[in-house]
């Protein structure tokens, strides 16, 4: 069952290179402009990563000018984590310090456990594979949250 689609959604993971990246170009790509969209990590030591990249640029979603960011530089360039409506964490560690940081804020917290696709595959094409399983499972539950399209 779908339901109204937030004013602003935050997606976080580890290292804002894969996941929340991934996150945020899909529901931008599927929801146009009706929601504002960010992505964080509890660090930004990691630029976007390449398999990302791809297995989005194949349905459409270009990730290649995304730069990676931490939850402080996030509110350092003017986004206040008060001001969304809704944090998604996908990784367990970008749970735990949404909980932390938004504990005192009215908002929704959402914990989606999208696996980490980085180190798996032994080879380019099984690299690509685990990615858009990845990003497969983020649209799966874009579309189960919000329905298939804004």
């Amino acid at each position: 069952m779908a339901f109204d689609l937030p004013q602003s959604v935050l997606f976080c993971c580890d290292h804002n290179a894969v996941r929340s990246p991934m996150a945020e170009g899909i529901m931008k790509q599927l929801f146009g402009t009706d929601t504002y969209v960010q992505s964080a990590g509890l660090s930004n030591d990691l630029e976007i990563d390449g398999f990302a990249i791809a297995v989005c640029q194949e349905i459409g979603v270009e990730l290649s000018r995304h730069r990676s960011r931490s939850f402080e530089e996030l509110e350092e360039l003017g986004d206040q984590l008060s001001s969304f409506d809704m944090v998604v964490a996908l990784s367990p560690a970008s749970h735990a310090k949404a909980q932390e940081l938004t504990r005192w804020f009215h908002m929704d917290l959402q914990f989606w456990p999208i696996p980490d696709p980085t180190g798996k595959g032994e080879t380019r094409d099984a690299k690509l594979d685990a990615y858009r399983k990845s990003r497969d499972e983020i649209i799966e539950r874009l579309k189960e949250a919000w329905g298939e399209e804004g």
